[in-house]
């Protein structure tokens, strides 16, 4: 019966994968903004669905948590590539303003968003906190690039140099705690009847791979669409990329951790939002700013309105989530802090 109803939703996704081929026409044919942005929006939707279902079949081999690093790893793919043609067009301040609005997205939005569609339920504790302990690190370890740039050129070259030692150790960091987790949760995995009706992991594996790649090449558009509509309208520079380029790059994540969580797989959808809100700070900005002396030095100096709202987000949703259960009640109350700081950067714009 339960994969029936998943072969009827995919059913009823599947002909806004036609906005695929419409989207690449509308952009080439240099058509106005809205509509491309329309169009490309609509494209995203069956992507997103097709990288919960691989990371759902992936799931069954793996767990809950390492279904989640792996649905986190791929859907920051688009921001990755985002990220980096921003760096190579100069547009710094859209690549940090992206990246930290990606961390407390993920956070407040995503996470809220899927606690709203599950509803009760428990989280795995131990993962969550390993989250906001890796998000916290970050946080204050940029405050080394971030605070020296408050005054003068946040762009000048000392503090791209400063940046590198900061990167470097946010990778090792990242890659020992994610050694330490697989060893973890694949020692208390244990099969289950499930994963023989599973698709198998080498088509799992290259459905995901897919998505992410016609996703990252969708986003790619969508953003500049956006951008340009958002000019248009008297947007700031700065609330564009810390939220519309933010919610656009997540835009596997968003769809995907709220349709898992509306199954029930709350576990699953907290692991979504908490590990690519983790991955995003501790792998994706430090991997961005080490990539960017290929094209063009980046510093990580992130101004104090995005400091404050990393940290803060981070101390509110630890405390929302303090004991491990969700419910409909604490997503409303994440949304609420995310309408917050989506308020501030509306009215801080690009001053």
């Amino acid at each position: 019966m339960a994969a029936a109803c998943q072969a009827q939703q995919a059913a009823r996704m599947n002909w806004l994968l036609a906005f695929i081929p419409v989207t690449l026409v509308l952009e080439h044919a240099g058509v106005a903004a809205p509509w491309v942005f329309f169009s490309a929006a609509l494209s995203i939707l069956p992507i997103a669905r097709l990288i919960v279902r691989s990371t759902e079949h992936l799931a069954t081999y793996t767990g809950d948590a390492v279904g989640g690093l792996l649905n986190a790893t791929f859907g920051n793919a688009p921001e990755l590539i985002i990220a980096l043609i921003a760096v190579n067009e100069g547009l710094t301040e859209v690549v940090r303003g992206s990246l930290s609005g990606s961390v407390i997205s993920n956070l407040l939005l995503v996470l809220g968003a899927s606690l709203v569609a599950g509803g009760r339920g428990n989280l795995d504790r131990y993962s969550s906190f390993l989250s906001f302990g890796l998000l916290a690190f970050a946080t204050v370890l940029f405050l080394i690039p971030s605070i020296p740039g408050w005054e003068g050129d946040p762009d000048r070259h000392s503090l791209a140099v400063l940046t590198i030692p900061v990167s470097i150790v946010l990778l090792v960091v990242y890659l020992g705690v994610t050694w330490y987790s697989l060893r973890r949760h694949s020692a208390l995995h244990v099969a289950s009847d499930e994963e023989i009706r599973a698709w198998s992991l080498k088509r799992s594996l290259l459905a995901l791979a897919l998505a992410t790649a016609v996703t990252a090449l969708i986003a790619e558009i969508l953003v500049g669409s956006l951008e340009v509509f958002a000019h248009k309208v008297g947007l700031s520079e700065f609330f564009v990329s810390a939220v519309i380029v933010a919610i656009v790059g997540n835009a596997a994540e968003h769809g995907g951790a709220v349709v898992v969580a509306f199954r029930g797989k709350i576990a699953l959808a907290g692991e979504i939002a908490l590990s690519s809100a983790a991955q995003v700070a501790v792998f994706l900005i430090p991997a961005v700013a080490l990539l960017s002396w290929l094209l063009d030095p980046l510093s990580l100096s992130f101004r104090p309105i995005e400091i404050a709202a990393l940290a803060g987000s981070i101390v509110y949703t630890t405390l929302v989530l303090f004991d491990g259960r969700s419910s409909r009640l604490r997503g409303g109350m994440l949304l609420s802090g995310y309408a917050v700081v989506v308020v501030a950067f509306f009215l801080v714009g690009d001053r």
